[in-house]
């Protein structure tokens, strides 16, 4: 028996989620262009769910916010947490309306799984350990992620991006025996190159969450 030529199947995705506070479009845009200056890397292609839960009102534009996040090459995946009118406005222009799951006010539950890479990360390659850890043995190469929805060891040097906590662990760590990357984050909240240098003397260290910012330890000799 042939095999179908389409299959319809249960899958769950990273999204990163913006939140749209404001309906003055001119500075929700001079603040985007601003993060999109920061790492544009980071951003751009990116698959976004954009939330509106703040916009207790009809007013916003929201085909020009539309227009907007594409013109910045973001990638709108649908909405979420609109009104009634901005909801059925979403659907004439083709996007999706997204349900968020319950919040909890309890932690994220520990990783179930680990994965492990023997090998290095080389330029334009992605590692990614859904609901687990990731440890590498091996350097990350410059233009090279990894991302995890747990924690990140890497037994050699980080040079590329590292994301940790990317389905909102607030609790994971990045760990690295040489840290020169060019992003870290953790649960959404990430630092360049430059922010790691002023916040780090030390070569090797550990990046954590420390309430709503970044901090480094130094690791034990």
């Amino acid at each position: 028996m042939s095999k179908p030529s389409l299959e319809l199947k249960g899958a769950s995705f990273t999204l990163s989620v913006l939140h749209i506070n404001s309906s003055d479009l001119q500075a929700v845009m001079t603040e985007l262009d601003h993060k999109l200056a920061q790492a544009p890397q980071f951003f751009l292609g990116a698959p976004l769910v954009v939330n509106l839960s703040a916009i207790q009102h009809d007013s916003l534009n929201l085909s020009a916010l539309k227009d907007l996040l594409i013109s910045r090459q973001l990638v709108i995946v649908g909405i979420t947490g609109a009104t009634t009118v901005l909801s059925k406005q979403a659907k004439d222009l083709g996007l999706a309306i997204v349900k968020a799951g319950k919040q909890s006010n309890t932690p994220p539950p520990a990783p179930r799984q680990t994965k492990i890479v023997k090998q290095n990360i080389r330029s334009g390659q992605q590692v990614y350990a859904k609901n687990g850890d990731l440890i590498i043995f091996g350097a990350v190469g410059n233009g090279a992620e990894v991302i995890a929805d747990g924690s990140i060891h890497i037994y050699g040097a980080l040079r590329g991006k590292a994301m940790a906590g990317a389905a909102g662990d607030t609790s994971a760590v990045i760990i690295a025996h040489s840290l020169e990357a060019e992003l870290v984050s953790i649960a959404g909240q990430y630092w360049l190159a430059e922010n790691l240098q002023q916040h780090s003397s030390d070569k090797s260290g550990c990046i954590r969450l420390n309430g709503e910012s970044l901090m480094v330890e130094s690791l034990p000799l």
